[in-house]
C-alpha cells in the first residue's frame, strides 16, 4: 500500500471518488426514504411520532457516534474504521430491508446509523490528509458537497420509483450493491493513514452526549404533542442541560477528550458548527414537510412527489461545487451570506401554501431553496477542516457532521411535532429562522476579527500539544 503523501494525481482523485460513494448512499438513504413516508404510514400504520422517529433515530444515533468515530479513525486507522463502517451500514440497510414492522425497522435504523457514523466523517478525513494542497483541498471539498447535491437530486426521484414499482424497502435494497462497491474498491486503492499520537476513549464523553441528542429528541418527538410546556418535555429538556452541563465541566478536564473544546476558541470553526445546526435543520423540516404536503394534500404518488422536488435537488446540485470553487477563490463569507438569504427566502415563500397552490410558485420556493442549501455545505465543511491541525482531521470532521445530523434530526423533531399539533404554516417559519441564524452566524464568523481567532486558538492548541509531552515526562 503505497504512502499518502506519494499519491500521483489520479490515485487521489479515486480515493475522492471512493469517499463520496460512502456520502451518496448515507445521503440518498436520508432523502429516499422521506419521499416514502407515506407510504410507511399506509403499510406500516405510523403515525406522525412514528414517521419523525424513522427518520430521527438514524441521525441521533449517527450524531451520537460521529465524534467516537472520527477520534477512533485518527487512533486506530482511518481505511479501517471507514472498511468497518461500510460493513455495518451494509448489514443494517439489509436487515431494514428485512423489518417486519415499524418497531423493529426503527431498530435496525439505528444499527445502520452506527454504521453511518463511521463513513462521512472519516471519509472527509481521508480526504484532508490525501489533498495537502489548500485549494487542491478546497476543489475536492466542493466535489464532496456536489454528492450532497446529486443525491438530492437523485434522492426524491430515485425514491420515488422504487417506491412505486417494488415499494419502500427498495430503498434499502439500493444500498447493498453500493456499499458493497465501496468496501472493495477501498480495500484495494485506499491508503491507511492515522493521527501521530492515537488518543484514548472517552467513554464518559460518549454517554453524556448520547444522553443529551437522545433526552433532547425524544423530549421534542414524544413530549412536544401535549404542548411546549409539557412535564415530558420539560423533564427531558432538564436531563439535556444537565448532561451538557456535564459534558463542558468534564471534556475540559481530559487530558485526551472526546470533544475538543479547544477548537471552540475559533469563531469561524463554533461558526461553521452552528450553521451547519441551522442549515440541516431547515433541510430536514424542509423534506419531511414537502413530502407529506405533495402527497397528502396534493395528492400525488410517491414518484411524481419525488419529480416536484426535482427543482430544489436540481439547484443544490448546480450551487453545490460552484460553493466550493467561491470558498477556495474568495473564501466562506461570500457562499454562506447567499445562502442565509436564500434559505430565507425560501422558508418565507412556502408560508401559506395550499393543496391549490400554483407549481409555478412552488417551483419558485423550492429553487430559492436549493439554491441556498447548495451554497452552505462547502464553507461549513472547509472552514471546519482546514482550520484546525491535519491531526486532528477526524475529530474536526466528526464536530462539523455531528453539527449537521444534530440539524437534521431537531429540524424533523420540531417540524413534525408542530406538524401533529395542526399548524404547518408554522413549520414554514421555523424554516425562514434557520436561514435568519445562518445569515447571522455567517456575518458574524467570517470576517477579519474571526480569522484572528482561528489563527489564535491554532497557535494555543499547537503551544498546549507541544507541552503535554513535557507535563507527562516531568
Amino acid at each position: 500500500m503505497p504512502d499518502i503523501d506519494a499519491l500521483s494525481r489520479p490515485r487521489r482523485l479515486l480515493v475522492l471518488s471512493i469517499c463520496c460513494m460512502s456520502l451518496l448512499i448515507v445521503s440518498l438513504d436520508v432523502t429516499a426514504l422521506n419521499v416514502a413516508l407515506p407510504s410507511l404510514q399506509r403499510e406500516l400504520g405510523a403515525d406522525v411520532s412514528g414517521l419523525q422517529w424513522t427518520v430521527d433515530i438514524y441521525t441521533v444515533v449517527l450524531a451520537s457516534f460521529l465524534l467516537l468515530s472520527g477520534s477512533t479513525a485518527d487512533r486506530v486507522g482511518r481505511r479501517r474504521v471507514f472498511k468497518t463502517g461500510l460493513v455495518l451500514f451494509v448489514a443494517g440497510s439489509l436487515l431494514c430491508a428485512l423489518a417486519p414492522s415499524l418497531g423493529w425497522l426503527i431498530a435496525f435504523r439505528a444499527f445502520q446509523a452506527i454504521g453511518g457514523s463511521m463513513l462521512n466523517p472519516v471519509a472527509m478525513s481521508i480526504i484532508t490528509n490525501t489533498f495537502r494542497d489548500p485549494k487542491e483541498l478546497a476543489r475536492a471539498i466542493g466535489v464532496w458537497g456536489g454528492v450532497v447535491g446529486i443525491s438530492m437530486a437523485l434522492g426524491p426521484i430515485l425514491g420515488g420509483a422504487l417506491v412505486a414499482s417494488f415499494g419502500w424497502r427498495a430503498i434499502f435494497w439500493l444500498n447493498l450493491p453500493i456499499g458493497l462497491a465501496a468496501l472493495l474498491l477501498t480495500a484495494r486503492y485506499v491508503p491507511e493513514s492515522c493521527a501521530a499520537h492515537p488518543r484514548r476513549l472517552d467513554v464518559v464523553g460518549q454517554l453524556l452526549v448520547i444522553v443529551l441528542l437522545g433526552s433532547l429528541t425524544f423530549g421534542i418527538i414524544e413530549g412536544g404533542h401535549d404542548g411546549w410546556g409539557s412535564p415530558l418535555l420539560l423533564i427531558c429538556f432538564g436531563i439535556a442541560i444537565a448532561a451538557l452541563a456535564c459534558l463542558l465541566w468534564y471534556e475540559p478536564r481530559r487530558r485526551e477528550p472526546l470533544l475538543e473544546l479547544r477548537f471552540f476558541r475559533s469563531a469561524p470553526f463554533s461558526g461553521a458548527f452552528a450553521i451547519a445546526l441551522a442549515a440541516f435543520a431547515g433541510l430536514g423540516g424542509f423534506l419531511f414537510l414537502n413530502t407529506l404536503y405533495l402527497q397528502n394534500e396534493r395528492g400525488l404518488g410517491a414518484f411524481d412527489a419525488g419529480l416536484h422536488l426535482l427543482p430544489m435537488a436540481a439547484m443544490t446540485l448546480v450551487f453545490a461545487p460552484l460553493s466550493g470553487y467561491l470558498v477556495s477563490h474568495v473564501g466562506p463569507r461570500l457562499p454562506v451570506l447567499l445562502s442565509g438569504v436564500a434559505i430565507t427566502a425560501g422558508g418565507v415563500l412556502l408560508t401559506g401554501l395550499t393543496e391549490d397552490t400554483s407549481l409555478a410558485y412552488l417551483f419558485t420556493a423550492y429553487v430559492t431553496f436549493g439554491i441556498g442549501f447548495g451554497l452552505v455545505n462547502a464553507p461549513i465543511t472547509n472552514t471546519a477542516v482546514t482550520g484546525m491541525p491535519r491531526s486532528r482531521s477526524g475529530v474536526a470532521a466528526g464536530i462539523a457532521s455531528t453539527g449537521r445530523q444534530v440539524g437534521s434530526a431537531l429540524g424533523v423533531a420540531v417540524v413534525g411535532t408542530v406538524l401533529a399539533t395542526g399548524s404547518r404554516d408554522t413549520g414554514w417559519w421555523v424554516l425562514a429562522g434557520c436561514g435568519v441564524l445562518v445569515l447571522v452566524f455567517g456575518a458574524l464568523t467570517t470576517g477579519r476579527w474571526a480569522r484572528r481567532t482561528a489563527e489564535s486558538a491554532m497557535a494555543r492548541i499547537a503551544e498546549e500539544d507541544a507541552a503535554e509531552p513535557a507535563r507527562s515526562a516531568g
